[in-house]
């Protein structure tokens, strides 16, 4: 590891606490039939634990300096993709492999941890979980209940997929090398709400927050005000709300019905 050239460019910080890395591991309990994704193996030290499931695993790396660490830990059954894990065409990757469950993990990078998550929304993956550490911020963002000024966008639409909890708590001085932040290890668990048209709600939202300090009347000015006033009002709100107070229920019937 002396020897390695840590790139900044792709946040390589790896995790070196094995009670760490046992708890995301043991944040999923998959069968030899199922499929688990890790994004952003690095060194391997997930990689290695997660082998003992005795399923398929594909992981994602971007950096191909890393093949040192996991050329070793190939086999039948775990296979490394040097590749963005953003640009790869991931659906077909996971399609090719008989698998009952999927199941992801990985250590995102701060700055491309939404666009990860809403590919994997965006192509209808439908994980049975999806473990990730990020930086305490964006789980802090995550985790947020209306009325908070972390709730946002992101907030949304997680919970209209997944049921969200913390892991724990991951101290910046467990990585090498140390990063800036203190992270923290999420599991998103499949929890699918019902929604007509998973676009329309995805394009509401942005909308909605598009402003935060500004009220949804003010955000929304081109959806139809009359039938925003009655949803708004049938769940307790008005149009001077602002949309961080504003429930998951009550952005479903918004796009349901708008």
């Amino acid at each position: 590891m002396t020897n390695f050239k840590f790139k900044k460019k792709y946040g390589q910080n790896f995790l070196n606490d094995q009670n760490v890395i046992d708890k995301i591991v043991n944040s999923i309990n998959p069968d030899e039939n199922d499929l688990i994704v890790e994004i952003g193996p690095g060194a391997g030290a997930l990689t290695k634990k997660l082998k003992k499931y005795n399923c398929n695993l594909i992981a994602f790396e971007i950096d191909e300096d890393t093949k040192q660490f996991l050329l070793p830990l190939e086999d039948n059954k775990t296979k490394i993709i040097y590749e963005d894990f953003l640009t790869s065409d991931v659906k077909h990757q996971i399609d090719i492999i008989p698998h009952n469950k999927l199941y992801i993990l990985g250590n995102l990078p701060y700055y491309i941890t939404t666009p990860i998550i809403e590919k994997i929304i965006d192509l209808k993956l439908y994980p049975e979980s999806i473990t990730i550490m990020v930086q305490k911020e964006v789980a802090d963002r995550f985790l947020a209940k209306p009325g908070v000024k972390e709730y946002g966008y992101m907030t949304v639409l997680l919970n209209l997929y997944f049921a969200i909890e913390k892991v724990c708590d991951v101290p910046r001085k467990l990585f090498y090398p140390i990063p800036n932040v203190d992270s923290t290890v999420l599991i998103l668990k499949k929890d699918n709400k019902e929604i007509k048209n998973y676009d329309h709600f995805k394009n509401l939202l942005k909308n909605a927050f598009q402003f935060k300090r500004k009220t949804i009347n003010n955000n929304l000015k081109s959806y139809n005000k009359e039938t925003l006033e009655l949803i708004l009002k049938k769940h307790g709100y008005d149009l001077s709300t602002r949309s961080e107070a504003i429930d998951l229920e009550t952005f479903i019937d918004m796009a349901n019905n708008l």
